[in-house]
């Protein structure tokens, strides 16, 4: 026990190799909750995924600086990706819960118009939407578009004629 206590020490008064032990060991930790939650969470980047990123690193840094015991820490990490896992197997098997959870995608053109209440609704100008005309379709004439959308992770998306 004295050998654990020197190599990762106790409390918030940590050395410097003490932390790197640490953080050593939340790599390893991170990468298994990484697989357990699935491609999804770094991939496809909604909402809902941003959140486990944002909580994992939020609660693994309390074990690496000693703010937080080490065994609730990894605890609370695995509830977390655990939940995420659920929330996610409950967005592929309900089109409700999805629309609830991850809101719907909205048309921001078509008709050659481009629609003001929606671009409105989900905070974008004629810019954003030429941004994101231009990185989807490689063009710039909105003639040659049939829709865009913007899509429940945020990114916009178009379809040519």
């Amino acid at each position: 026990m004295e050998v654990l206590t020197k190599l990762f020490g106790e409390g918030k008064d940590l050395n410097a190799l003490q932390m790197s032990d640490r953080g050593v060991v939340m790599f390893v930790i991170a990468l298994i909750l990484i697989r357990i939650s699935g491609r999804r969470s770094f991939g496809v980047r909604t909402p809902l995924d941003n959140i486990i990123t944002i909580s994992l690193g939020a609660v693994m840094s309390r074990a690496i600086v000693g703010a937080s015991d080490f065994v609730p820490v990894v605890v609370c990490c695995f509830v977390i990706v655990l939940l995420h896992r659920l929330f996610g197997w409950l967005i592929a098997h309900s089109k409700a819960f999805g629309r609830f959870i991850e809101g719907d995608k909205m048309v921001l053109f078509e008709k050659e118009r481009f629609n003001q209440e929606h671009m409105k609704d989900a905070l974008v100008c004629e810019e954003d939407i030429m941004q994101g005309v231009r990185k989807s379709a490689m063009t710039e004439d909105m003639n040659k578009i049939e829709k865009v959308y913007m899509e429940r992770n945020g990114e916009i998306s178009s379809i040519k004629k």
